[in-house]
């Protein structure tokens, strides 16, 4: 096979994790580098920290993914006196890649919140709050069966017909199709006052919703008809169940409160943090809900859906206060940020080198072990 290029795992990582699918705030995809670098040697991490930077310069890697941007706001230098505009120069320096997977790589199958869940064993995984789908309307046109062909790429051209991996998706069928022209009428096809047959063709397609006015466009410009015959309905809007904030699961066997919140910390890398727990230490544990990074805007949801315990990050007090006081809430287990997140990293380098491997390249994939979290300390008090 020909050489990998930078660019090649940035296409797939893309395709993975559509950037956009990204929040509106956020910053992801290449930030620094040159896509068209040889690829040899990839290096996975959470943190574009100054560390990690140093890392991939030591292993001669060619591309370095992070989880977390190397710029959330906008910046007018990247000087080498700033921390951040070091690892842009020490990156360019070594002609070392960044790029980034954030939001767009929390929700999607085999993303950050579902390696989370995976890492504490837990089964029968969907989001915990599933992503709507792009909202489709239905498109049966009918056309002269030599026209057909070019009124359905037509539409195809605006974007109709897009199914998930696929496009130029549609059904046709074969009928015949009549019609009276009136005196007002200018046909394309028939006589005005007489009753005209036609072979026509029923072409059935679907388009994003959002597309309307640019299918209708499109197929009435190719349309040889005065007058087309076409309906458009709306197909019912429905979660995608492979795409979410979060994930919910279930353990094999039930656990208490404490043994469960031993599995998480064991399940975890090592790191300076802790783990707060917020419930009743002998309650039963078998329903779980995960989210990876900072997770309070699902825990009204996480009540909602009758889990157990809700695993995630960075709660804050009066968000768990007002939670617990909730008939049927569940229980909590905070965890550091980086820690859970981090878990997305041998998911995403199993992927990497599986797909690697079908190909006979020789790349390697490296996940990061630093601790890049920024807490390097804790003190418990005593009771």
């Amino acid at each position: 096979m020909s050489e990998l290029r930078v660019r090649d795992l940035i296409d797939l990582l893309d395709s993975w994790y559509p950037p956009g699918h990204a929040d509106s705030w956020d910053a992801v995809g290449t930030s620094v580098g040159d896509p068209d670098t040889p690829l040899r040697r990839v290096l996975l991490a959470v943190d574009p920290v100054q560390a990690v930077v140093d890392e991939a310069v030591e292993s001669q890697a060619d591309l370095v993914v992070t989880h977390h941007p190397l710029f959330l706001k906008g910046v007018h230098g990247v000087a080498a006196t700033t921390p951040k505009g070091r690892v842009v120069h020490d990156l360019v320096r070594h002609g070392i890649t960044l790029h980034t997977c954030h939001t767009n790589a929390d929700s999607p199958a085999l993303g950050v919140s579902e390696s989370l869940a995976l890492a504490l064993g837990l089964t029968d995984l969907a989001p915990l709050d599933a992503d709507p789908v792009d909202p489709l309307d239905s498109w049966v046109v009918y056309a002269p069966r030599d026209a057909a062909d070019r009124v359905a790429a037509a539409m195809h051209g605006a974007g109709a017909g897009a199914v998930g991996a696929y496009d130029h998706c549609q059904f046709v069928s074969d009928g015949t199709g009549s019609f009276r022209p009136g005196d007002a009428a200018a046909p394309a096809i028939g006589t005005v006052g007489e009753v005209e047959r036609v072979d026509e063709r029923r072409i059935e397609i679907v388009a994003a919703r959002r597309l309307r006015g640019a299918v209708l466009a499109a197929m009435r410009s190719a349309h040889p008809y005065e007058e087309v015959a076409y309906t458009v309905t709306e197909i019912a809007d429905v979660p995608d169940v492979t795409r979410g904030s979060g994930r919910v699961g279930v353990l094999e066997e039930p656990q208490t409160l404490a043994d469960f919140a031993s599995r998480v910390v064991a399940a975890l890398p090592a790191n300076d943090g802790v783990a707060r727990i917020a419930g009743d230490p002998a309650a039963p544990v078998r329903r779980v809900a995960v989210c990876g990074g900072s997770g309070d805007f699902l825990l009204e949801r996480a009540r909602a859906v009758g889990v157990d315990v809700y695993v995630t990050s960075d709660l804050r007090h009066h968000p768990v206060s007002e939670l617990r006081e909730q008939p049927g809430a569940p229980a909590l287990v905070d965890v550091p940020h980086w820690a859970a997140e981090w878990t997305w990293l041998p998911v995403l380098a199993d992927r990497l080198s599986d797909w690697l491997a079908a190909r006979g390249s020789t790349v390697q994939v490296q996940v990061s072990t630093l601790v890049t979290d920024p807490w390097t300390s804790h003190l418990a008090w005593s009771r």
